[in-house]
């Protein structure tokens, strides 16, 4: 790991990146990158969102991987800080997820946590 990815708070994986960049190639937008986002709600207190943006608003964090952008704005950011954003497909499905190491508490599909 260089020290550059050290200096990152959030990890973005390399499956994470294909994937993202799979869809941004089949909507034919090279503008789009992945927002991350926090929001109050679901069954433990916060949930993660996942949508694609074409905007960079001034404060967020911007994290490059193989040519796919990563944005998270800075309210979101304090509670991804030390996560790892990444995607998986398995027997209940593909997901993009927040492995995070600040939730206390999660709920079973994974979408909600609390701190």
């Amino acid at each position: 790991m260089s020290a550059v990815e050290q200096a990152v708070p959030i990890q973005f994986t390399e499956a994470a990146a294909r994937k993202v960049k799979q869809l941004i190639d089949e909507e034919e937008n090279p503008q789009l990158k992945l927002r991350v986002y926090v929001t109050g709600g679901g069954c433990s207190g916060f949930q993660y969102g996942f949508t694609f943006d074409e905007k960079v608003n001034p404060g967020d964090m911007q994290i490059d991987k193989e040519g796919v952008i990563l944005v998270i704005d800075p309210m979101s950011l304090q509670y991804l800080a030390g996560g790892t954003v990444n995607y998986e497909e398995g027997l209940q499905g593909s997901r993009f997820f927040v492995d995070n190491p600040n939730a206390t508490t999660t709920c079973g599909c994974g979408a909600s946590f609390s701190i």
